[in-house]
């Protein structure tokens, strides 16, 4: 148990704390800020029993090995490697935030509102959802940091098959708001996540029968 009380164990589970603590606060007052008190609530801290228990799940792994296993949790250049990643995503997904303005929200919009407009220049001009690219870099760069082998690639692989079911619902609607505009957009400009290319158009008849099922759903 005197590894709980490590300088390594201190160190990470501080640097993880931290980033924990700032990504959803940062998020929620990113919200406030961009859409008015009155229209954000709570949800918009991301934060939902299957997140929380992916967390704890990860502190688990992370006990585990940390007392059993101390040597493993000792190679730093990984770990700050973890850190680099989870700046990086931070930084992706609140300038995706910043330069969305109004036209980012937690939920996914099935109805057009005055103030959407499609959202290109800046960092969207790289990658069409920065804030899925970015979220899926942190939430990855949280268990490097940790150095967590076994919630790495779960962690991983959770997020992305998350993202590759709700980007094509999003862009159903994104096509029903923009048509033509939105398409040429997506074929030119990525997705931001391995391997979810642009949904084509004529598939938007299969999409729109479970488009509506992701409207309620955050991050895990």
């Amino acid at each position: 148990m005197i590894e709980l009380f490590s300088y390594t164990a201190c160190r990470q589970l501080s640097e993880f704390i931290v980033a924990i603590i700032f990504f959803h606060v940062s998020e929620y007052l990113l919200a406030v800020c961009t859409h008015g008190r009155s229209t954000v609530t709570l949800k918009s801290l991301l934060i939902s029993k299957n997140y929380v228990m992916a967390m704890m799940c990860s502190l688990l792994e992370y006990w585990v090995e940390i007392t059993y296993f101390p040597k493993l949790k000792e190679h730093w250049w990984i770990s700050n490697l973890g850190l680099v990643l989870v700046v990086i995503g931070e930084a992706i997904r609140k300038g995706a935030m910043i330069t969305a303005g109004r036209a980012f929200t937690h939920l996914i919009k099935i109805h057009q509102e005055e103030h959407h407009r499609l959202v290109s220049h800046g960092i969207y001009g790289f990658v069409r959802h920065p804030g899925y690219c970015g979220f899926f870099i942190w939430s990855v760069g949280t268990q490097i940091m940790l150095l967590n082998p076994i919630c790495t690639p779960v962690f991983a692989v959770v997020v992305w098959k998350f993202f590759s079911e709700r980007i094509p619902y999003e862009e159903f609607y994104l096509r029903q708001f923009f048509d033509d505009e939105y398409d040429e957009y997506a074929q030119r400009v990525p997705s931001g996540v391995p391997f979810v290319k642009a949904s084509k158009p004529q598939e938007n008849k299969n999409l729109s029968a479970k488009a509506g099922e992701m409207e309620m759903f955050t991050f895990f």
